[in-house]
């Protein structure tokens, strides 16, 4: 198999970027991570980027990664995340984050918080992680509908995220098949492109690039001033030529 990814973060509407998106790629082994940042004037970009590098870091340091593997790796962030917070002036940031890892035939991944991942395979949008937020709970217990996700008052109200005692991450995986994709996202993305339109640009798309432009196209006409950071990193898995 072979992997290409492509990586988009912007500012958005805010002052400054709280996201970090990373990642380290091989032919057929690749490691990716997007983290978005809380608390605002608190560092939130101090945490997303301590535990995007640490999760990176550990991926690609460990010569297998399973389920477990990964959880043990977000615990490990959440930690770093909680060791920063020692800092005077970075005692309540915090930060979501989600995690791709491919190799030797699977993908493995987790997320804590909002960011998201989505799996496309077989034309068809095959999984997107639970977002660990109040709305989405409502989601679950049948109060609000799917689309109602998009605009529920209580959407950033999260349940968990690194930077508090306990914070994990909840993993998943599934065996690679060339012409699958991944989408990691935070929800300044994802709260303005639906994910059937995810799976429209993605069938139309021939690079992970051209995915990302296709999508950023329907962001950029409806995101309000002042919109939320946004960041992305789009993956295909290919067959080797």
């Amino acid at each position: 198999m072979k992997i290409s990814a492509y990586g988009y973060t912007n500012r958005g509407g805010r002052p400054h970027n709280e996201d970090r998106i990373c990642w380290q790629l091989a032919e057929d082994r690749g490691v990716f991570v997007v983290a978005d940042g809380l608390g605002g004037h608190s560092r939130g970009e101090v945490a997303s980027a301590l535990a995007a590098e640490r999760i990176l870091r550990d991926c690609a340091g460990r010569e297998e990664l399973t389920r477990e593997g990964m959880e043990e790796i977000f615990q490990a962030a959440n930690e770093a995340v909680m060791e920063g917070q020692k800092t005077p002036g970075q005692e309540d940031m915090r930060t979501t984050a989600v995690a791709l890892d491919i190799r030797e035939g699977k993908a493995v991944w987790a997320h804590t918080g909002d960011s998201r991942l989505c799996r496309f395979s077989g034309g068809k949008l095959a999984f997107v992680t639970g977002d660990h937020s109040v709305t989405y709970k409502k989601f679950l217990a049948g109060e609000i509908t799917a689309m109602d996700i998009y605009h529920d008052d209580d959407r950033s109200s999260l349940l968990r995220v690194l930077g508090k005692p306990g914070a994990k991450g909840d993993s998943g995986e599934a065996a690679l098949q060339a012409g699958d994709a991944y989408l990691l996202c935070t929800d300044g993305f994802w709260e303005y492109v639906y994910q059937e339109e995810m799976l429209v640009d993605w069938l139309k798309a021939a690079s992970p690039a051209e995915w990302v432009e296709l999508m950023l196209l329907r962001h950029i006409r409806r995101t309000p001033p002042g919109n939320d950071n946004v960041s992305l990193i789009a993956v295909f898995v290919e067959e080797e030529l």
